[in-house]
């Protein structure tokens, strides 16, 4: 059973000042936990988890010798942001401090203006890692990576995809960036672009990309709509991977 001061703690780590001063996340469920277990067991600190998961990974547990603590499915529901939680929760370490290190003369890479909404954040690495775009550049104002909303929706995408947190400026002040693509309304058709490899930036869920960030733009594109509809706009996680989809057809399928 896990005491009052225990679930006070886990819970603390639902909140980023917490996590930020304890460099500590959560990760729940048993897809992401194995994840974890089989390709990044450093990172974990402890483990919650009900009798069954641990019956069924005892010999795992202890050939890692993990930590782990045993617990009911009420204290389970006590810790967990889910609203039917899944077996088990990790508490693991932040990982190193990633580079902003990249190269764009021979790869592209997603530049997010503050996209805020953790399930948009958590598909973006989940779709970057399905289409091996190994790094995600996030202005600081974009939604944490270790939002354990964003940590779930991922489906332990986030151990092969690194996030960096950079202004756009700075990026491309530190890097050789040809060509700055900005997904927008009014720009070129993507499917008639001969796409190159460089920065593709996507923009806020309301406001689309800054205008300071406009500024830096050197080619927009836009996916283009049937134009008898109604839908003004595509959410930020599906306009990123209709894009991304195009770019690997055409860099990476040649």
């Amino acid at each position: 059973m896990l005491s009052k001061n225990q679930i006070k703690e886990i819970q603390s780590l639902q909140l980023k000042k917490f996590r930020e001063s304890k460099k500590l996340f959560i990760a729940e469920g048993i897809k992401t936990v194995l994840e974890i277990l089989e390709h990044a067991p450093v990172l974990l600190e402890e483990l919650f988890a009900t009798r069954d998961f641990i019956e069924t990974h005892k010999t795992t547990l202890r050939r890692l010798n993990l930590r782990f603590t045993e617990i009911t499915e009420p204290d389970l529901k006590k810790i967990s942001l889910q609203s039917t939680p899944n077996a088990v929760i990790a508490i693991c370490h932040y990982f190193k401090e990633p580079k902003a290190d990249f190269d764009f003369q021979n790869n592209f890479a997603f530049y997010l203006d503050d996209v805020r909404d953790p399930g948009n954040l958590g598909t973006i690495i989940r779709l970057a890692d399905w289409f091996g775009v190994s790094t995600l550049f996030c202005s600081p104002a974009s939604c944490d990576f270790y939002n354990p909303k964003v940590i779930q929706s991922t489906m332990g995408a986030f151990l092969r995809v690194r996030s960096v947190y950079v202004t756009l400026d700075k990026l491309i002040e530190k890097q050789n960036i040809n060509t700055i693509y900005g997904a927008v309304l009014n720009g070129s058709n993507l499917y008639k672009e001969k796409l190159k490899n460089g920065l593709i930036v996507i923009g806020n869920e309301a406001n689309g990309i800054s205008d300071q960030n406009l500024k830096l733009i050197t080619k927009k594109l836009t996916i283009p709509a049937n134009q008898n509809n109604g839908t003004e706009s595509l959410n930020a996680a599906m306009a990123t991977s209709i894009i991304a989809s195009e770019f690997f057809r055409q860099l990476k399928m040649e």
